[in-house]
């Protein structure tokens, strides 16, 4: 054997077995290790929905989020402000703006009233909006956060960062986050649900992404009406005995592959083709309304067929009944640019009734201790009147960062309180602040995890959803 001489020292075939840093020894060491990591990993994800422990006993099992795609105007709805109509047509002081950006609208645009009478319902004397005659009844259930701001103040970004908090594509959802965490209690249904009802959702499916977790933590988009998820049925000539075995066929093929790479991915493709085969059953029951009662219906103010925002909170009741983990519905068309009022009562008129009925429901059948219900939208409303000729508008109200009212109900949530408020514009928080970041942190420590310790390893570093925010609104706990 003859030595070889590379950069002047001697190199032989032992030094690469044995003394080399890089040697064989290691790189075959390396690959048993690689072997070992992927046998873990497909375990790991054998079943990416399994129910898993959550951090310590939280008092929600389920979240129902109402999101008001658009903004609500909290000025009109929550909070009453008699200066407002004092000073109507008159500007804000500048050092009460200070920078504020607005989408539309100059800083120094005339002040607008509040568009509707206010009154003080329940025992705990809670204003409200005569727009929201439902949620009066349900108010001593409810916790009104008056204090909520934002760092965005345009919907797309605003949107993503309430439901991802991030204001750009490609991070995990917060419905995303609680199937990661703590999985599903249901076999035959997905473990996070969305439905929407309106027009266009600014932010769009970004804001139910599982972004960089495995995509099987993806919420599932349902259809308000009909089959809620559509070429789910077998074709024609195509009985069950097949459907079975193609499917035990497909199944045993994937979990090779996930034994070989384990790759989450591939876990995905599983639970989604085993998803669809219990879908067949589990979908048209779970949307056939007739067997609720003429009673619930007209609770809901909804028909059995009749796709409306009543019906999709009926299902969202029904979904968190057989074990879904997270549903959220989207109500888009609160963006009350011009004739706020006029948007107001709109959806009102389409969202108050149901929203109170799924609060009261749920609490009648035992299940609102254990169900979070979270009603709000992206920011708020100006205090200041939008009016454009141009653009053909008037008496409307621009996009808010600032401050917003939110609300809350059941799963650890303190009823018929108001937590925070506004200086007596409606402009800035005056007390107890509650950040989007808060809220975040809020709802899951609600379902038992720490935001802190609800984390995933991408890129190099840990994620959470909080970021490297928040804390825990302990004020509106029970």
């Amino acid at each position: 054997m003859h030595a070889v001489n590379l950069a002047g020292l001697a190199r032989t075939r032992r030094h690469f077995f044995h003394e080399c840093g890089v040697g064989v020894g290691k790189m075959a060491l390396a690959g048993l290790l690689a072997e070992a990591t992927r046998v873990e990993a497909a375990d790991a994800v054998a079943d990416p929905l399994a129910p898993r422990p959550a951090h310590f006993p939280g008092r929600a099992k389920a979240v129902i989020q109402l999101f008001m795609a658009g903004a609500p105007s909290q000025l009109d709805l929550f909070d009453y402000k008699p200066t407002l109509a004092k000073i109507e047509g008159k500007p804000i002081p500048p050092e009460v703006i200070g920078g504020q950006r607005y989408a539309f609208i100059r800083s120094d645009a005339g002040v607008l009233g509040p568009q509707f009478s206010f009154a003080k319902h329940g025992e705990c004397a809670a204003e409200l909006s005569e727009m929201l005659p439902h949620l009066a009844k349900v108010v001593d259930k409810i916790a009104i956060v008056k204090s909520c701001r934002t760092d965005q103040f345009n919907h797309a970004p605003a949107q993503l960062f309430m439901n991802c908090g991030f204001a750009q594509p490609g991070r995990p959802s917060i419905g995303s986050w609680a199937t990661y965490g703590l999985g599903s209690e249901s076999r035959d249904l997905p473990a996070f649900v969305v439905m929407s009802t309106g027009g266009g959702i600014s932010g769009g499916a970004a804001n139910w992404s599982s972004g960089f977790l495995p995509s099987v933590y993806t919420g599932t988009r349902f259809r308000n009406a009909g089959p809620p998820v559509l070429n789910v049925d077998s074709p024609g000539g195509a009985d069950r005995q097949l459907a079975d075995d193609t499917l035990g066929l497909v199944s045993g093929l994937n979990r090779q592959r996930l034994a070989a790479d384990g790759d989450p991915e591939i876990a995905t493709r599983i639970a989604a083709y085993e998803m669809a085969h219990r879908l067949q059953v589990s979908a048209p029951e779970l949307m056939n309304l007739a067997d609720e009662s003429a009673e619930t219906l007209a609770l809901y103010g909804c028909t059995p067929e009749e796709a409306s925002f009543a019906r999709a909170c009926l299902v969202a009741r029904r979904l968190v009944e057989r074990g879904v983990r997270f549903v959220t519905i989207y109500h888009e068309g609160w963006d009350g640019h011009s004739n706020v009022a006029g948007n107001v009562k709109n959806n009102c008129g389409k969202t108050d009734q149901a929203s109170a009925a799924l609060v009261a429901d749920l609490a009648q059948r035992g299940m609102l201790d254990e169900t979070l219900v979270v009603w709000g939208g992206e920011f708020g409303r100006t205090p200041m009147v939008e009016a454009s000729a141009v653009l053909g508008r008037s008496q409307g109200r621009d996009h808010h960062p600032n401050a917003f009212t939110m609300w809350l109900a059941g799963g650890g949530i303190k009823g018929g309180i108001t937590y925070g408020e506004t200086d007596e514009l409606g402009f800035h928080v005056a007390r107890d602040a509650v950040h989007v970041h808060d809220l975040q942190a809020t709802i899951l420590h609600c379902l038992g995890l720490d935001h802190e310790r609800l984390t995933f390893r991408f890129q190099g570093r840990d994620f959470r959803l909080t970021d490297v925010h928040g804390h825990v609104v302990t004020g509106i706990l029970s």
